[in-house]
This record gives structure tokens, sequence and C-alpha cells, in this order.
């Protein structure tokens, strides 16, 4: 099936979903758009926001569908800037169908998922593989991210213009899972990258001092005879990237800061006006090391969980803009990946369903932050770092459909087999969550009902009925 391009975007070029016929309308009864102010109503038709009103459930046509969500929250559709889907060449562990179910049920209605597939999104074909199969599954934009260097090798450049062009769009660019850590190769790509404004994603990592590195380097990793992970390897290329931002002027982004060091290096690349953004997970705001004396390979990470010094520090940052964003760095892996020996754990956690119930845990009801907080650092800066149109957008009338409700009065408890992930590796497992993402709607298509993600035809494969 050919893709045409979106009229509602063309000046971007940006493609429309696979035809799905007619779009119904849709009513939203009862919401408080960003948890403020008293019930409304929102109509949804055509893929846009068509009205907001007390009682708009005259202007509904026969066709349309009322979906009752009295007192659930309204923000804007979240933006997801790290994510690993793992297609092509690990489906066993993830699909860009069953990470699509993942991030609808997570609210979710734009993901942007990494090159470190096999083979690697280094070229055109590849990354528009991935595009067209989002667009098929339908229940989230899933941008490719394109690699740096080609088979994320660090030698030479990929073809940034090439892909930037292509039917996926590619805008993002990262080698993430290894750093770009020669100099030259990274001035290369930051002057590359100013020409054909496209935005470059660090994982900042010096390998020469994380070699066989599996855990935080600090007083737990001593008493459990693990490999430390210094704090100055990330910091090292923080700080050298900034320099070459700030002379060199490409637009570079932060992957996954971990360290209260890497905190001090953003803010002063701010003060300087360096085009610097960077993002936090859900996990390195809320986990610390403490969690490896189990040694269960599940909290085995990259970059490692820190102290609490850190996660202070970076809670810190990211309600004062010093951090702008929240990503998942969602990484699914088999049971086999993490069942074994500590060191010989793959890194990684899943995040997409549950980073919208962790992040208002510890900043809205355990916190003093609102819901705007969150959709600001969840939808509208992830959007805007990476120019992407139609998502995180004001929630008004002619802005488009892109949205998720929250229901605070439903609580679940985590457990991995009852997620749309094919993995189950969350560090999460059997904690309870305070509330739940209850409907996420893409382009006024409901993708999410009730928590539990949708098609055209019913309910998204479970792990139950795989």
């Amino acid at each position: 099936m050919t893709i045409a391009k979106n009229s509602g975007y063309p000046e971007t070029g940006v493609l429309a979903p696979i035809p799905t016929g007619p779009s119904a309308e849709v009513l939203l009864h009862g919401v408080h758009i960003y948890g403020e102010g008293d019930p409304q109503d929102v109509l949804i038709r055509d893929g846009v926001i068509a009205e907001i009103g007390d009682d708009l459930s005259s202007a509904m046509s026969e066709a349309g569908e009322t979906l009752d969500l009295q007192g659930h929250i309204l923000l804007p559709g979240l933006v997801d800037m790290h994510v690993h889907l793992r297609e092509p060449g690990r489906e066993d562990t993830e699909t860009i169908r069953s990470g699509s179910a993942a991030a609808a049920q997570g609210g979710f209605t734009a993901v942007f998922t990494m090159a470190n597939t096999a083979p690697v999104t280094d070229n055109p074909s590849i990354a528009e593989t991935v595009w067209f199969k989002g667009q098929h599954a339908n229940l989230c934009d899933v941008h490719p991210v394109g690699s740096i260097s080609r088979a994320l090798e660090g030698q030479e450049l990929t073809e940034f213009g090439m892909m930037a062009d292509s039917d996926a769009k590619v805008r993002m660019f990262s080698d993430d899972g290894k750093c770009v850590d020669d100099p030259q190769l990274m001035r290369r790509a930051i002057e590359y990258s100013r020409g054909v404004d496209v935005l470059l994603a660090q994982h900042c990592e010096e390998p020469r001092l994380t070699q066989g590195a599996v855990a935080h380097e600090g007083a737990t990793a001593a008493e459990l005879g693990l490999r430390g992970w210094p704090r100055v390897a990330e910091e090292s290329i923080v700080a050298r990237d900034a320099i070459m931002a700030r002379d060199y002027g490409g637009r570079l982004h932060i992957c996954h800061a971990s360290t209260e060091g890497t905190v001090a290096l953003l803010r002063w690349a701010k003060e300087q006006n360096i085009p610097l953004s960077a993002e936090v997970t859900p996990h390195h705001l809320l986990l610390t090391d403490e969690r490896l004396h189990t040694y269960d390979g599940v909290n085995r990470v990259n970059p490692p969980l820190r102290e609490q010094r850190d996660v202070e520090a970076l809670r810190k940052a990211l309600i004062d803009g010093t951090v702008d964003c929240v990503a998942t760095d969602h990484a699914p892996h088999g049971s086999e990946e993490k069942c074994c020996e500590f060191d010989h754990a793959r890194p990684g956690m899943l995040g997409l369903e549950t980073s919208l119930a962790l992040i208002a845990k510890i900043f809205v009801i355990d916190g003093d932050q609102d819901w705007r907080f969150i959709a600001k650092v969840m939808s509208e800066r992830p959007a805007q770092i990476t120019k992407l149109p139609g998502h995180g957008r004001p929630i008004a009338v002619g802005e488009p459909a892109n949205l998720c409700t929250v229901d605070t009065s439903q609580k679940w408890v985590a457990r991995g087999e009852d997620m749309a992930s094919k993995s189950r590796n969350t560090p999460y497992e059997g904690m309870d969550m305070p509330v739940r993402v209850s409907t996420t709607i893409l382009r006024g298509k409901v993708t999410c009902r009730n928590g539990q993600a949708t098609n055209q035809d019913g309910p998204a494969t479970t792990k139950a009925n795989r």
C-alpha cells in the first residue's frame, strides 16, 4: 500500500497514516483538561479537536461515539524520544506492532525507535520499512532514528541527508548503545547535522572507562564485587560534546542523563546558550544501586542505576528545566538475557507502560508539580526538541487530536506478564501504580480504550493469546 503525503502538514512532508475509512466523531465526556477546572466535553471530528464545552452531546452525529471519562485528566498524547522496538532483528523480544501497543497503553502517540537493530538503521530503505510498519500498526507514530555511523562502527558517517529526505523523514540520529567516542567523527557529525537540520542524540560513555563495568562505581559495587562504572565516563563526553555544539552549531541531545555532574554540565551549557538538550529516564529518577544487592539482572541498565544524590539532582533538574524531558529508554529483553549472572545480563528495562504513572507519582502525587508539568516533560518538550509536528500541541480547538486521558482513581499493579510488550523485564514487578492511562487517541482514532490497546478489529495481541 502506498502512503500518501499528509495534507495536514504540507510544509513538513510528514506521511499520513494508512487510510482507515471516514473519521468518526468521538466525544470525550467530563474530562479535566490538564487536570484543571471543571469537567469539560471535548468533541473530536476529522482527526482534530472541533469543540470544547460544558455539554456537547447535542453536537454529535448519530455515527459518533461518546467515551464517558468523568473525572479523568486530559493531556496531549505523550512523545518518547528514546525507545528500542528491536525490529528488525530481535522480533522475539519486541516488534513494531507489540511496541506500538505498549506505547498506546502508556499514553504515547509518537515514539522514536533507536537504530541499533539488525541490520542497523543506517540507510533510507530500513528507515522507511520501520516507518511503514508503524503506520500499518496504526497505534502510534513510530519514527525511526538513523545511526550516526555506518553499522554503529564509529568509523564513517551515514547519509543524514538521504534519510532525512526519505519517506521516513528521519529527524534524529544516534548510535545509542554505543558512544560516538571519536572526537573527529563527532565534529563532522555535528557539522553535517547543522546543514540538514537534524538532531544528534549522544549516548555519553567513554568506553575506555567502562570496559567490563556493570554497576555504578561506588560503595555498593565494591561491596558486591561488581566492576564499577564511574560518573566521569558519562560526564567527560557531555562536556566534550557541549563544547563541540558551542563551536560547530549543531543541535545535540544527551541521552539518559544519570549523574549529578551531568546536571551541572548541562546547567553550564544552557547558561552559555549552547544548543544542548537532555532527557532522563523514569528509572534514573526513582531507583538507585541499592537494588543491586539481589544480583537480579533486571536491574542492570546502561548507564547504571546511580546513588540517591544523583536521583535528587536529576529530579531538581527536570523541574527547573536543566533536563528537558523524560524518555523511557524502553529496552525489551528475553528472559534468558536477564535470568543469568548479573555480569552477563543484557542492560535495559521496559518503560513504556509504567512511565506516566511513575512520573505522576514522583512529581504530582508525592511532589508539588501539576499535570501541566507532566504534559511539558512527557509531550511538549520532546515534540519541540525533535521538531515533530502535530504532537505535544496545546489542547485547543483546531489542534490535532493526539491525546491521552489518565484515570487517577484506578490503581494497578505492574506485572510483566500483563504488559503488551513481548518481554517482561520490568524492574517494577509487583509495584503499586497510583494512576493509569485510560484512553489514547491518535489523530482522532482511539488506540487505547480502558487501558487496553486496540486496533480496527479488536484488542491488540496479548501474551495470553499470542
